[in-house]
């Protein structure tokens, strides 16, 4: 089965799922990360940051999205999949990316500093690894990088009023 990318509006559309799910991180106190999983065309997976709530530092939003989207394929290799992310994925992510050989990654906001996909360490674009996805950047991304900033903008007023948040 080839897999043949849908078009920029079914992308947007896409990734305004996958801002949804964001949104709901931000208002658990999350970084506000979401991302949504199309496998063979249908909705397979979406989830938002959860590393707080659960207590646990893999719980990002792409690795709880290939989790569910690997149980309802029933297989782990991803191969006819489609991941929507708000923001760059980190090299956590990107590396269960290539495990998962999803062939396709859109995303947001590029993440220059800390990006695990291609922006600092190119690990989907790795010719020594055994699989290689395509990316698509910038999707909504005024959108995207809109609602991390402000998110950071309101955990630092929390911060100098004496919240703790780190």
């Amino acid at each position: 089965m080839s897999l043949l990318p849908p078009g920029m509006a079914v992308h947007e559309a896409r990734m305004r799922q996958a801002l949804r799910q964001a949104q709901r991180a931000a208002e658990a106190g999350e970084v506000p990360v979401g991302a949504v999983i199309y496998n063979s065309g249908h909705l397979a997976g979406q989830a938002w940051n959860q590393t707080r709530t659960l207590k646990d530092p893999t719980a990002h939003a792409e690795m709880i999205a290939i989790t569910q989207a690997a149980s309802a394929a029933g297989d782990w290799r991803l191969t006819h999949s489609i991941l929507y992310v708000t923001k760059e994925p980190c090299p956590m992510c990107a590396g269960a990316i290539v495990l998962a050989r999803i062939p396709l990654v859109v995303w947001g906001m590029s993440d220059p500093l800390r990006g695990g996909a291609v922006s600092r360490f190119p690990i989907l674009q790795t010719p020594e690894l055994n699989h290689r996805a395509e990316v698509i950047s910038g999707v909504l991304e005024e959108e995207c990088t809109a609602l991390i900033k402000g998110f950071f903008k309101q955990r630092r007023l929390e911060n100098k009023a004496g919240d703790e948040w780190n």
